[in-house]
């Protein structure tokens, strides 16, 4: 591993690139990205990067991002099987029937969506400024695509709003039951129960806090507690135990994303070799997408 860490290095200076992972990334892969993050930072980080190439280590979605706002630089993802589920939930002509049976409803599209979902959007959020950006709409009636489980818990904080949901959902945070945080609380009752907002109503309800990752991290490192339930995908853990050492932290059983774990350093170095797979939008799309993500980055967090 040692020889293909040092080639890695070698080859990102050779090439002026830079790499990106997402907190869910494998532990050896967060290990040798220059920026590790979740949607919202690898967005801003992409926007204000200087390098030639972008390696991607995240799923689809956010490699397109990065190539949506920096359409002049090589934009690679590693494995373009890596495909988020929720973001194939959801195609761009159903959203536009959702927006001829609400006329005039600006849409939110999570970022969890494809470049062509997000050219039909107005606005992009992520989990960490969802609320935030729903309030900044002076619409009464939204559409919110495509995380039901989000859009639920972003209704929670503008009751004079009609938010109208799809019906997508997370795999791997919607297998996090309630059942789980009980028993993890009754097991280490000094511990602060933190869960993602793409978890179900009732499994937010049982947590303490609710906090996209980079929400986590930050609470966690600011928190006087040293225990903490972790109600997100267990990738998250890894960065936690470097930033917050000395705190203990208890993972939910099989929260595991399986895409986000396709991308080794086996890949990230081939990738660093050929500048390939590279992420290649039609400029129609990339045009229509780049406003609604814009929005959002200019917006900032909410958490």
């Amino acid at each position: 591993m040692a020889a293909t860490i040092d080639e890695i290095a070698g080859l990102k200076r050779q090439k002026h690139a830079v790499i990106l992972a997402h907190n869910y990334q494998r532990p050896e892969v967060q290990d040798i990205a220059d920026f590790i993050g979740d949607s919202l930072g690898l967005s801003v980080q992409a926007s204000k990067t200087d390098a030639q190439a972008i390696i991607f280590c995240g799923v689809d979605f956010m490699a397109e991002t990065a190539a949506v706002i920096n359409p002049g630089k090589v934009v690679v993802h590693p494995v373009p099987e890596a495909m988020c589920p929720m973001a194939m939930m959801i195609d761009p002509a159903g959203l536009q029937e959702m927006k001829r049976l609400h006329p005039g409803a600006p849409v939110v599209a999570y970022v969890n969506t494809s470049a062509e979902v997000k050219a039909e959007s107005d606005i992009c959020c992520t989990s960490s400024n969802a609320v935030k950006v729903v309030k900044s709409l002076p619409d009464r009636e939204i559409i919110f695509v495509p995380d039901q489980n989000l859009g639920l818990y972003a209704q929670r904080f503008v009751p004079d709003k009609a938010l109208h949901l799809w019906p997508g959902y997370c795999p791997t945070h919607q297998q996090i039951k309630k059942e789980d945080i009980l028993r993890l609380k009754n097991e280490h009752p000094d511990a602060v129960a933190i869960v993602h907002p793409e978890c179900v109503p009732e499994v937010i309800d049982a947590a303490d806090k609710a906090f996209s990752t980079e929400g986590m991290i930050k609470f966690i490192k600011q928190s006087a507690v040293s225990e903490f339930i972790i109600g997100t995908e267990g990738g998250l853990i890894h960065r936690l135990k470097k930033e917050a050492p000395g705190k203990v932290f208890y993972d939910v059983p099989n929260a595991v994303c399986p895409t986000m774990k396709k991308i080794t350093l086996e890949n990230i170095l081939q990738s660093l070799k050929t500048l390939e797979p590279r992420v290649v939008i039609p400029p129609d799309i990339l045009e229509r997408a780049r406003g609604p993500i814009q929005r959002m980055i200019d917006l900032g967090r909410g958490d």
